[in-house]
């Protein structure tokens, strides 16, 4: 079977769902099918490689509009390309507008990972498109039960949607190599963050709630929202316990979700459908804090059994939520064992490999 997946970006550039079309890319490639990843290069070159077995092309763009890449090359080689299914990743409308072109002649599969929060002139507009587009399709995978019943798009077509949650690599994180020292180099309690910094992920929130803890935050990531973190990081009372690390490799990522008392998920917008990052710190055994966001971070990370949830865009509840975990050492312990379990349980990534090639072998 031939698979193609298509989205705006893919590895070395940093995200969940750029680290999700890897991993599932990579899995299907070791159980022996032809698979290509077609995204968009950071320039205007493209480039065709050969990545852990799966062929990886990049397109040049010419540009950015609205945060989509607008790549005409994809789009040629979108038409181009010989598959047995297409696999979408939404949003990214330049993929979405040009698989509609092509006629439905061939099986396509969406993952809906997100609907479009921030651009909503640009929603409006190519909505009526997107919905053709989704109709269009043999399956939608969603990635919670919760996001197709808030979600405006997916709660119109819930006929067509399967549920098939992320999965991440349970033991890289549940055993991380031991020879790999963890980057975070801190005495006391550790609160981390991990992601791209991102106007939904909240961090300003938590800078703030971290002003009366007394426990080192750590930021692992970079983004768009940098410079302005660190001015307010500047302006902090808790200046001397906060930390980014902006560098660390995926070698070292299970290291630091070790070292961590307390994994921290702050998001503040619907932008935030699943949370890798809560699935990942859950594998390591590291209880979480996440907010409620009525998307599938709250099936993620079940209150009162793997961690805690709080309302978004709250400094005060966030704080007291972070301060219950960290000043006891027994229910962090029941809770990172349960956390532990629960990943194992319900985000292995054999089985959203499983999952994904069940409805590809249904669009067939």
């Amino acid at each position: 079977m031939r698979i193609l997946h298509v989205y705006k970006d893919y590895p070395p550039v940093i995200g969940g769902i750029e680290g999700h079309i890897r991993l599932l890319a990579e899995a299907q490639a070791q159980r022996g099918l032809e698979v290509t990843v077609l995204a968009t290069s950071p320039d205007r070159r493209t480039s065709i490689d050969q990545e852990h077995g799966v062929r990886v092309v990049r397109a040049g763009r010419l540009g950015e509009l609205a945060s989509t890449p607008i790549s005409l090359r994809l789009v040629r080689q979108l038409r181009r390309e010989r598959a047995d299914v297409v696999h979408v990743h939404m949003p990214y409308p330049l993929a979405e507008l040009a698989e509609l072109t092509m006629g439905g002649g061939r099986p396509c599969v969406v993952t809906y990972h997100s609907d479009v929060v921030r651009q909503r002139t640009w929603a409006g507009l190519l909505g009526p498109l997107r919905r053709r587009f989704l109709r269009r399709t043999r399956c939608v995978l969603a990635t919670s039960a919760a996001y197709v019943r808030s979600s405006p798009t997916l709660s119109r077509m819930r006929d067509k949607c399967r549920v098939v949650p992320l999965g991440v690599d349970i033991d890289r994180f549940a055993e991380p190599e031991r020879t790999v020292r963890s980057p975070i180099d801190v005495d006391g309690q550790v609160v981390l963050f991990v992601g791209r910094f991102r106007h939904y992920k909240g961090l300003s929130v938590l800078v703030e709630a971290m002003t009366r803890l007394d426990a080192n935050l750590v930021l692992v990531g970079d983004g768009a929202e940098r410079a302005r973190l660190e001015r307010q990081i500047r302006h902090s009372p808790a200046r001397s316990r906060v930390s980014i690390l902006s560098d660390v490799t995926d070698e070292e990522l299970p290291g630091c979700y070790a070292r961590a008392d307390v994994v921290v998920f702050p998001s503040t917008e619907r932008s935030e459908a699943f949370g890798l990052t809560l699935v990942e710190a859950m594998a390591s055994g590291t209880p979480v804090v996440s907010t409620e966001l009525s998307t599938g971070t709250s099936e993620v990370n079940e209150h009162g059994v793997t961690g805690l949830v709080v309302p978004p865009d709250d400094p005060a509840a966030l704080r007291d939520a972070l301060h219950t975990l960290l000043a006891d050492t027994a229910l962090r312990q029941r809770m990172g064992r349960a956390a532990s379990h629960r990943a194992r349980a319900s985000y292995a990534a054999n089985q959203m490999v499983d999952a994904t090639l069940d409805a590809y072998e249904d669009a067939l």
